[in-house]
């Protein structure tokens, strides 16, 4: 059965674009497309869901897809929990738009698990395709950057650097300077009373909050006890914070870095459980969940960079090392901005 070009349909869901296209943002042959949208045996089921990520990506970005011109297509590479992962696909596609003179187009590889082979076989799949450029967020560990280094194209790593990768320029929050916000502010509002800092941290090799404990304790400098809770799979925060707590009478104040599955949300619910308070909370990103417990008081302060400037400013320096865009490429890393309830935007986005 022939497939109409302009109303193909994979497993009863129509879509207008054609088996270039969807090759295109797929990675794949249009041969291996076309054997999906004709329903053939001997696909592999991850080869299906390939198809269907990026005929979901093209209506995302239709209108990128409609405009004349070669598409820029783009690799995006995260390793992060699913709500941060979906923060940075949302900030580059309302960015896109925007972006000239190419017409950018971004396949997305977002990876939830701690896996750094998971991360390695996205980079070497992308050397295998036809991309024009690469964004990174992955830790820093030798399996990733060695095969950050066999990726032919522009790289730009993204909130946490990598910086013995060939990549060109880093976007993302300065992480130290982060993290001696955060010590700052946590001691003035303690002030002269004494009480320990509970910092909460993941368990990856992220650059970034090696960047940010290190800015901390530099600011903080033996002022106070602090008392590390590492987010681990086999240990969730929660349950080691109620730990701590039951043994640790003098923690006022808690610093969260990162905070994995449950989120802030869970470090809040944990001091909740074994009826204890903290006079100061401060934490990182102002997703949709940290919002809320701002407004709600639950936070003292959310420690906050615009994504989709970050993405701008990887996306520019991809196109300069194309020769889209003139002028050289600089590494800028974005200012620390304080989000307090006073200052929140609203919990709807």
């Amino acid at each position: 059965m022939k497939i109409p070009q302009n109303n193909l349909i994979v497993y009863g869901v129509k879509h207008p674009y054609r088996i270039r296209e969807i090759a295109a943002q797929s990675g794949l042959s249009e041969a291996t497309v076309d054997r999906v949208l004709h329903d053939r045996p001997g696909v592999r089921p991850s080869t299906i869901r390939e198809v269907h990520q990026a005929i979901a990506d093209l209506n995302r970005q239709q209108t990128q897809v409609r405009l004349a011109g070669r598409p820029f297509m783009i690799d995006v590479i995260v390793q992060a929990p699913p709500r941060f992962s979906a923060a940075i696909r949302a900030a580059l596609e309302a960015e896109l738009p925007a972006l000239r003179p190419a017409v950018i187009r971004a396949r997305f590889h977002l990876l939830d698990g701690p896996s750094a082979q998971d991360v390695v076989a996205a980079l070497d799949r992308v050397t295998r395709t036809r991309s024009h450029g690469v964004i990174l967020k992955a830790p820093d560990v030798p399996d990733i950057v060695a095969a950050a280094r066999r990726v032919p194209t522009p790289l730009v790593t993204l909130v946490t650097d990598l910086p013995t990768t060939p990549r060109i320029t880093y976007a993302g929050l300065d992480n130290r300077a982060a993290g001696a916000t955060a010590a700052y502010l946590i001691q003035q509002w303690l002030g002269p009373r004494s009480g320990d800092v509970l910092v909460v941290r993941g368990h990856g090799e992220s650059r970034g909050e090696s960047e940010r404990s290190a800015g901390f304790v530099a600011e903080i400098a033996g002022a106070r006890r602090l008392i590390e809770v590492v987010d681990a799979s086999d240990s969730p925060v929660a349950d080691g914070i109620r730990r701590v707590l039951a043994t640790s009478p003098a923690v006022r104040a808690v610093y969260s870095m990162y905070a994995g599955p449950g989120g802030n949300a869970a470090v809040v619910d944990a001091f909740a459980t074994v009826a204890r308070r903290y006079d100061v909370f401060v934490a990182h990103d102002l997703d949709e969940e940290n919002t809320a417990l701002l407004r709600a008081r639950k936070l003292s302060a959310v420690l906050h960079h615009d994504l989709r400037t970050d993405l701008r400013r990887a996306c520019r320096a991809l196109m300069q090392a194309g020769g889209l865009v003139p002028g050289p490429i600089r590494t800028n890393p974005s200012a620390v901005q304080v989000i307090t309830p006073h200052n929140a935007p609203p919990v709807e986005f």
